[in-house]
């Protein structure tokens, strides 16, 4: 199982050698085996990669992201074809029942609010804003007719970060969650790729342009975990540093509890997504299997 991270921003020029990718620093050649890479972050925009190490890192599933010059996350590798079976995978992501695909999502939902209300208790938070947040997890109805995620994110959200914190201004938190956020983003979409999946077709998330609907669907449980981080490590700070950029990368080699088991944060979306596709294909609750955003060290 890959379990390593790896944060490029002085290599030049990254190959491959047999099976190992071999960064070049100046004149030092650094050999890391591509079975021990989860995620490779290229954050130099002057790095070169060669074909033979994209195609390789397709074949191992590693997930690449490259960043923009503002070191952002901009693009995601991937693979065409990531599971021997996807072609029969596709057929049934095109035809999931749509009275499941809304009870998939209600669960979803549900789940984020439980998740963004144990991040105030754990921060001992206005508990006015949490008894809300627990009616709000009862009133949630298929399909979220009633928009109970969006109330219950602008009270999380301003509870957590202030009363005047607005989602997507330009500030360090919103940086820090993007950031954050962008990184789950390619995780996930990087596992639904290798089950033989699309990520582009969702269950509530159908945007015409977006490739990552159904990540979108995914990451939502798993959000609280990069909120949880920003509001513990930026919450005074005045910029997101390199150092803050890898404390958020870092955050995907933790361990969160998930079916009373502590897991690999990699191995906990497995597990999530595996419960949500057979949610879909059964309509059986009793599949899902909700994360928690509590991280412990590996």
């Amino acid at each position: 199982m890959s379990h390593r991270v790896v944060y490029v921003e002085n290599s030049r020029d990254l190959k491959l050698y047999l099976d190992n990718l071999k960064v070049i620093i100046d004149d030092n050649d650094i050999l890391i085996p591509l079975t021990d890479v989860m995620i490779l972050l290229i954050d130099n925009y002057q790095t070169t990669l060669t074909i033979p190490l994209i195609n390789k890192l397709t074949e191992y599933n590693v997930c690449t992201i490259v960043c923009g010059i503002d070191h952002l996350p901009q693009s995601l590798i991937v693979a065409m074809n990531g599971h021997f079976e996807q072609s029969g995978n596709i057929n049934k992501q095109v035809h999931w029942n749509e009275d499941n695909k809304k009870l998939v999502h209600k669960l979803i939902v549900q789940s984020k609010i439980r998740n963004q209300r144990r991040i105030l208790e754990l921060n001992n938070k206005d508990q006015k804003v949490i008894n809300k947040l627990n009616l709000f997890i009862e009133e949630v109805k298929l399909g979220d007719e009633t928009n109970r995620e969006g109330l219950a994110a602008k009270m999380y959200f301003r509870e957590l970060y202030g009363k005047d914190f607005i989602r997507m201004n330009d500030d360090i938190i919103n940086a820090g969650l993007n950031y954050g956020y962008a990184i789950f983003r390619s995780l996930i979409t990087s596992i639904i790729v290798s089950k033989g999946y699309l990520a582009n077709i969702g269950i509530y998330h159908k945007g015409k342009q977006n490739r990552f609907n159904l990540s979108d669907d995914i990451i939502e449980v798993f959000r609280p975990i990069v909120d949880r981080y920003v509001y513990d490590s930026l919450l005074y700070e005045d910029a997101l540093t390199k150092e803050y950029r890898e404390e958020l990368i870092q955050l995907t080699l933790k361990k969160i509890e998930i079916d009373n088991k502590k897991q690999t944060i990699s191995n906990a979306i497995n597990i999530y997504i595996e419960g949500i596709l057979n949610v879909l294909e059964t309509g059986d609750t009793s599949s899902f299997i909700e994360p928690l955003p509590y991280c412990y060290d590996l």
